[in-house]
């Protein structure tokens, strides 16, 4: 699955109402995309601690959603059928199966050397920025 409203199309079929119903969970859940736009996205939302029982997906969207034929139905079953269907209905993987393959950087040790990528633009962009200022006596 690749999709939101397929897996929302998938999620109607299996309890009732109609995508739209099931459409905002699933959005959320590929909103990951929008940093990186390969599979290595799912590593923030695509694991067993975010649908957990008292996790982010459920403190987003609550426990349960009514779908709009009435009934009632577990925000976790939304957001493990969502994983399993990405997944080849075969597992849903932890956070530490994903974060486990991260190769610890220097400046993920409380920022005590090295700075990441995105930051390192910024500091290129003002350094440019100091070397046009004008100083006037």
């Amino acid at each position: 699955m690749s999709k939101p409203y397929i897996h929302a199309q998938s999620c109607a079929r299996k309890w009732g109402g109609v995508p739209e119903d099931y459409l905002e969970i699933h959005q959320h859940l590929d909103s990951s995309k929008g940093a990186i736009a390969d599979n290595r996205h799912r590593a923030l939302t695509h694991n067993s601690w975010y649908i957990a029982p008292g996790g982010p997906l459920e403190l987003i969207f609550g426990v349960n959603i009514t779908n709009s034929d009435g009934k009632l139905v577990s925000v976790r079953d939304i957001g493990e059928r969502h994983i399993l269907e990405d997944f080849r209905m075969r597992y849903i993987p932890s956070a530490s199966d994903w974060l486990q393959l991260i190769e610890p950087q220097p400046w993920m040790n409380n920022g005590l050397s090295g700075s990441p990528e995105s930051h390192k633009k910024v500091e290129e962009k003002n350094l440019e920025n100091t070397s046009r200022m004008v100083t006037i006596d």
